[in-house]
């Protein structure tokens, strides 16, 4: 199987240090390869040019080749409001749509997870979750170790640990990040012991004061202040903020090194003894001067201040001093591409302290289970895009199909034709207010101009059955039979109903005058099972009742051929309620002579059975009930021995799991056509015309 190809960097709560993790993850990976992209579902514009300062800090400091707006899917406010509108599935297949494209220009994707803010946390952390699952992308969690103790160290990163494994995505370990220097050993120790082995930490990196310390400018930047003197000194660093009320003599025996002192603007003896004692080598470096209350220098020392060289940086803000200090606690300290020194830093302290041959190791053991269902949802729709085909609808009177029909339409994935009374059916699609252009065709089989033509190759197709002219007349007035007939012509390349019909009724007429392709007796069905992870196979859940060996063969074979046709790897398992050679009876015999003509008839396909479930899915039990087997423990495609199997199979897992059943999808057919449920959704029959579209782009 494939390796992943991207890793999902994921915070287990707010400012974690992300930046430090993202620099030295990409330095590892440019080492290794030349094509990284970068990427982020979803930034928070920051800072005076509205960027997102993680992607232009990789973007600018590696000299990657994408363009900025390649880079990320939604700005925050945009996520949110199609959240707020009830878009969830927009916000996804938005952020699939960027990743794949700049995917297909990379040979690996760094993926930079959205924001957590302290305000919305929660629910940030759970698009985290789902974003990394619908992308398919293993994920690195990156979590905080600056703590009062190791339980809130290993909290967040068991809760994150269990959320991500429950929406099934992998992990490849943990980066605990800002950790006390003085306790970096007793740290690592702790959280080996504790950790479950899938988050076991890569790195454990110290605290570091000058990563952590802002600069002068994002102090300026933060509280909005007004620089005064030293707009070139902005690059200063802030390691402590102090509050400046007493009088010369005192205050200066309390200074401490790059400390900013916080005072009133009229205290024009601090701002003049502050610089000489700056100056002197006796006393420590500082990093500025901040004046509050919306007071300025007095004319006489601002004329004494103009007159000096700028050797202190100097800002004032209007606000009180205690608001002001109150303020200061929102300033964080970022990494930004201009900052050679702190990146320079970050570099150092991940290739120190990471175990880049343990993360490398790890990442590489990590095999695909499969295409994540919303991802295999996309693929669909694109495939179907890549080569416009054109799908009958003849159940135009029904609501959902039309606005199914006016989707697929604005997406430009198929062209469409209606069947119904045409001026019935336009005054629905008025009331339900939907745009469907005039141009699109609503054929109304009782008064079409091909109704005749129709009928005629109906009689002389199913003559030999006893069908006379005007039974083949009266027949074709049927929707299912003139949307057939449609394809059987090649006016259109597939159809899908059964949204008010029953199935009986939709499929009859492909098995009449359809029939199989060449290769194929029967014709037979599967469901795409769409798990929390990955997207399964399973057939014959709905056609054929009780195949024999030779039917079941040809069942696993279409099945194999279609998994292939729509991006998932045909690993198959032939089922049965024995493993190997371990059982016997006529319904074994019947799954084990299936499985070996199957084989016969296509050697390069992977098949193997008899097989129980548990050992086809499980990789443990498979290890033990088929040691060596190709299949046992990773299948893909799941052949049921007979028709009550798969179809109470196929719903209880529905059922238990909450999984979605897109199907039954018809295969065998010279030309395709499905089936929909009563109960479909609009969802529901866009995925199966995409699914159509994709079979006749094969037929």
């Amino acid at each position: 199987m494939e390796s992943y190809k991207s890793l999902y960097l994921a915070t287990t709560e707010t400012h974690c240090g992300k930046s430090l993790v993202s620099l030295g993850i990409m330095d590892l990976l440019l080492r290794r390869t030349q094509r990284v992209g970068v990427f982020r579902p979803i930034i928070k514009c920051q800072g005076p040019n509205r960027i997102d300062k993680n992607l232009d800090l990789l973007l600018k400091y590696f000299h990657l080749p994408w363009q900025y707006e390649e880079t990320y899917a939604w700005r925050q406010l945009e996520a949110l409001d199609l959240l707020a509108q009830g878009r969830h599935d927009d916000l996804l297949n938005g952020v699939i749509a960027k990743y794949k494209a700049l995917e297909a220009k990379s040979d690996f994707v760094l993926i930079i997870g959205s924001d957590l803010s302290a305000e919305s946390a929660a629910l940030d952390f759970d698009i985290n979750v789902e974003l990394a699952q619908s992308l398919g992308s293993p994920v690195l969690l990156v979590a905080r170790g600056d703590k009062e103790n190791m339980d809130e160290i290993v909290s967040p990163i068991l809760m994150a640990v269990e959320s991500f494994k429950r929406k099934g995505n992998q992990l490849v370990g943990s980066v605990v990040n800002r950790v006390d220097p003085d306790e970096l050993h007793e740290v690592r120790r702790a959280l080996r012991e504790t950790l479950p082995e899938e988050a076991q930490p890569i790195a454990v990196i110290p605290a570091d004061k000058d990563l952590a310390s802002p600069s002068m400018a994002e102090v300026v930047e933060h509280l909005g202040a007004e620089v005064l003197y030293g707009k070139e000194l902005l690059n200063y660093r802030v390691y402590e903020y102090m509050i400046i009320a007493m009088q010369m003599e005192h205050y200066l025996a309390r200074l401490r090194k790059w400390a900013l002192l916080i005072t009133p603007g009229d205290r024009g003896d601090v701002i003049l003894s502050a610089i000489q004692a700056h100056a002197s080598g006796n006393y420590p470096r500082l990093a500025g001067i901040l004046l509050t209350t919306g007071e300025r220098p007095a004319p006489t020392v601002k004329r004494l201040l103009d007159g000096l060289p700028s050797t202190l940086p100097i800002v004032a803000v209007d606000a009180e001093t205690f608001e002001t200090a109150r303020n200061l606690r929102g300033v964080r300290s970022y990494i930004t591409a201009d900052k050679e020194d702190k990146i320079a830093i970050s570099l150092r302290l991940f290739r120190h302290y990471a175990d880049t041959e343990a993360l490398v190791k790890r990442y590489a053991d990590i095999k695909p289970r499969g295409i994540p269902p919303r991802m295999f949802l996309y693929n669909i729709v694109q495939q179907a895009k890549s080569d416009k085909k054109h799908i009958v609808l003849p159940e135009g009177d029904d609501e959902r199909i039309l606005r199914a029909a006016e989707r697929l339409l604005m997406q430009n994935v198929v062209d469409i034709t209606l069947l119904g009374n045409p001026e019935q059916v336009r005054a629905l699609i008025r009331r339900l207010g939907l745009n469907i252009p005039d141009d699109v065709p609503i054929i109304d089989p009782n008064t079409a101009p091909q109704l005749e033509d129709y009928a005629a190759t109906y009689y002389e197709l199913r003559k030999h059955k006893g069908v006379t002219p005007d039974q083949a007349l009266d027949i074709m007035h049927d929707i299912s039979y003139f949307g057939a007939m449609m394809v059987y012509k090649g006016h259109a390349d597939g159809m899908v109903s059964g949204a008010a019909h029953t199935t009986a009724h939709t499929l009859r007429p492909a098995f009449e005058f359809i029939k199989t392709k060449p290769g194929f007796t029967i014709v037979s069905s599967v469901f795409f099972m769409a798990l929390e992870d990955r997207v399964l196979v399973y057939g014959d859940c709905a056609v054929v009742p009780k195949p024999t060996a030779e039917q079941l063969a040809e069942i696993a074979i279409a099945s194999a051929e279609t998994a292939q046709m729509f991006g998932i790897e045909p690993i198959v398992a032939m089922l049965s309620y024995s493993t190997g050679e371990s059982g016997h009876g006529e319904e074994v015999e019947r799954v084990r002579k299936a499985t070996q003509l199957a084989k016969e008839r296509r050697p390069d396909l992977i098949i193997e059975g008899p097989m129980q479930y548990d050992a086809a899915v499980d990789p443990e039990v498979g290890r033990k009930k088929m040691p060596g087997s190709r299949v046992a423990g990773r299948a893909t495609v799941f052949i049921f021995p007979d028709l009550n199997t798969g179809n109470n199979t196929y719903k209880a897992v529905q059922r238990e799991t909450g999984a979605i059943a897109i199907g039954p999808v018809l295969q065998g057919l010279r030309k395709p056509v499905n089936d929909l449920s009563r109960g479909c959704t609009v969802e529901d029959i866009i995925n199966t015309v995409a699914i159509t579209a994709v079979q006749a782009q094969h037929a």
